[in-house]
């Protein structure tokens, strides 16, 4: 058998005998793995919290839960990521049973190396294809900047989805970068080289949104002195953007949903048809589903548009960006301004990340440019945050106000933030170190994991 390709891929390994663990964990670094191994289904959910691998290996029966719940509460979070099951042959029934849930599959113990080498190669070939055109390197999305789980998350789930040309939409509150992740979504596409075209649906006054999208002969209205291609057209072979799809006219939907049922776009005033080729990708920060009810949206578009969904975490769900994002902000205005600013003050690097971002990545890019065109020092300080933000800033919750079920993921954005450093984060939990060691060994988590020279346990 071939060995897996160069480089392999990150594989969460989980199973409670320390020995198998062992042996596991050297045969996979040997075939070329990266290998996270951990004795738990805690262990593995906190480590899930950290990165997200590419593939998880468990045996069925782990200490503190079985491995069909921790098999279950992956397929709810992570519906993505494939799962490996290793069982005795009293577990089979719940193996061969989780595999019609979704599990990749399952092995009875003791198996064959080679068959879970084959079993794994196989998953990841299934599930992480190779990039399209330009290599391993990560270019498609290069304009979305992030280091949070949540994001890694959504663009893998991108990527996979890009493969294909069914129609996707992109739903988030304004401001997450909808319109980022559509480019992103067709930079990863067979459709690269081709054309894509963006429409903000609001954006464009009624009267003129359907000559804009299909294009016009000459006379087919006063004004109208010569034919004219729409967008539909030009987006030919390539990819059309509908942003804020939501604010459509109703009647242009129905004309919209006769372009996507057969595949031809009539120019305004024509009675000709010309066949078009375009993937269409589409976004809102509206709730659709009410605005169907309302009879403002079409139920059949909809579910033209919606075969499939990828929704934008709000930057508050994502604070560990945005120190990230505001840092490269600023460095990219104070190039474009001649600045002398070549950074923020501790204080109002703080301020930025406890900021409650109503606007999301759009206004942190407002506030930054704000403070870089008034900055007069190399530092940016906090009062000049304070006043581009103009509102109070959301405090860090303490540890007693968080809720007893979110409590793993209380601490993991807090190790998050202080990119692991124990006592940063016990005193914004408003605990002492020793008890805030106690409340990370009983969610196995590893200060250490958080930093950037961590290693894998």
């Amino acid at each position: 058998m071939a060995g897996p390709q160069a480089s392999g891929g990150h594989i969460l390994l989980v199973d409670d005998d320390p020995d198998l663990l062992r042996l596991l964990s050297l045969r996979l670094t040997a075939n070329g793995y990266r290998v996270t191994a951990v004795g738990s289904a805690e262990a593995a959910l906190a480590r899930l919290s950290i990165e997200l691998p590419q593939l998880v290996v468990s045996d069925i029966r782990l200490p503190d839960r079985d491995g069909m719940a921790l098999f279950q509460e992956i397929r709810s979070q992570h519906p993505a990521l494939p799962v490996i099951l290793l069982t005795a042959h009293g577990t089979i029934p719940d193996a061969v049973e989780a595999t019609t849930l979704g599990a990749y599959a399952y092995l009875t113990k003791p198996f064959d190396a080679k068959v879970l080498l084959e079993r794994i190669e196989q998953a990841l070939s299934l599930t992480a294809p190779a990039p399209v055109h330009g290599g391993g390197d990560e270019s498609w999305r290069a304009e979305i900047i992030s280091r949070s789980q949540a994001m890694a998350e959504l663009l893998a789930e991108a990527k996979l989805v890009a493969a294909s040309d069914a129609s996707v939409l992109i739903r988030g509150e304004s401001g997450t970068g909808k319109e980022l992740l559509a480019r992103a979504i067709h930079r990863a596409s067979r459709r690269a080289k081709a054309p894509f075209i963006a429409v903000n649906c609001g954006a464009i006054p009624e009267q003129l949104l359907e000559s804009e999208l299909f294009g016009h002969v000459k006379g087919a209205y006063t004004g109208a002195i010569s034919s004219r291609e729409g967008l539909v057209q030009a987006a030919d072979g390539g990819t059309l953007f509908l942003d804020e799809i939501g604010d459509m006219p109703l009647l242009l939907q129905v004309k919209l949903l006769r372009v996507l049922q057969e595949r031809v776009v009539r120019q305004l005033g024509s009675d000709q048809g010309r066949p078009v080729d375009v993937r269409i990708l589409s976004a809102t920060h509206r709730d659709l589903d009410a605005a169907m009810l309302e009879g403002q949206f079409r139920e059949d578009l909809y579910y033209r548009l919606n075969v499939i969904t990828l929704t934008l975490p709000p930057l508050a769900e994502r604070r560990e960006d945005v120190a990230l994002l505001a840092t490269r902000f600023l460095h990219a205005l104070a190039a474009k301004y001649q600045k002398t600013v070549s950074g923020f003050a501790p204080g109002a690097l703080e301020a930025l990340t406890r900021a409650s971002w109503p606007g999301n990545v759009r206004q942190l890019y407002n506030v930054v440019e704000h403070v870089c065109a008034l900055a007069t020092a190399p530092l940016v300080p906090l009062t000049l945050v304070q006043r581009a933000l103009r509102v109070p800033s959301l405090e860090v919750l303490s540890y007693t106000e968080a809720k007893q079920r979110f409590e793993r993921n209380y601490l993991v954005q807090l190790l998050k933030l202080t990119d692991g450093s124990v006592a940063d984060a016990a005193r914004l939990a408003d605990r002492n170190r020793t008890e805030f060691y106690r409340l990370l060994q009983k969610y196995d988590l590893n200060a250490a994991q958080f930093r950037a020279d961590g290693a894998d346990s």
